[in-house]
């Protein structure tokens, strides 16, 4: 079973997260978080370190580039029972994180609205949410990823019931969604953008994602 010792926490949608993480903090986990989130846990009273003090480098780009860090994604990705990555983590001051929570700009609540320019559509494509979505699940094996609200209250059940730990099978079905999550959002982003190579803004892109 994979204990919950550091998580990554950033969200769009924030309903819930105060209760998640004040349940965190009481197993000892430590909160990694940006932006928007991060000040909405302070001013719950809660104690967060910025992804940029605990990287070394600062948010840039008006906030484009912020997780895209080899602290992070090789605290995600490196594996726990391989003693080469170990090596190489402990080398480079790697640390692991082992839950991410994160959920996605919205696109499609932008892409929704009847003003949506192409300009705001962009910047509501999401990059550092799905990489981190995607690193965690690629390595559920030790990191547990929840992108959805309604998977928090089971997992602080299990880990209630573990000591603060989450199990294998758990973990994979927390994957398992991610992936969907990511291709259901990758889909609508290649419909919406899709439209605009057609004449007149058609109704269904050259190629439709399901």
């Amino acid at each position: 079973m994979a204990t919950i010792k550091r998580a990554l926490v950033s969200v769009s949608d924030k309903n819930g997260i105060v209760e998640l993480v004040r349940e965190l903090c009481g197993f000892g986990v430590e909160i990694l978080s940006t932006g928007g989130t991060a000040k909405l846990l302070r001013d719950a009273g809660l104690p967060v370190m910025d992804v940029s003090d605990y990287t070394g480098f600062p948010e840039m780009l008006d906030g484009r580039v912020k997780t895209l860090h080899p602290k992070v994604h090789g605290g995600l990705l490196g594996l726990r029972d391989n003693p080469e990555h170990v090596a190489t983590m402990a080398e480079h001051g790697i640390e692991n994180i082992d839950m991410v929570v994160v959920n996605l700009y919205p696109f499609e609540a932008t892409v929704a609205r009847p003003d949506c320019s192409l300009e705001d559509a962009i910047e509501n494509i999401d990059i550092g949410g799905p990489t981190m979505l995607r690193s965690a699940a690629k390595n559920n094996r030790s990191v547990t990823v929840l992108v959805d609200p309604a998977d928090y209250a089971p997992i602080l059940d299990e880990m209630r019931q573990s000591g603060g730990a989450v199990t294998p099978e758990s973990n994979f079905k927390l994957a398992v969604k991610v992936y969907q999550h990511t291709a259901a959002y990758d889909g609508a982003i290649s419909n919406w953008l899709g439209r605009k190579t057609t004449p007149d803004n058609a109704d269904f892109p050259p190629a439709l994602s399901l």
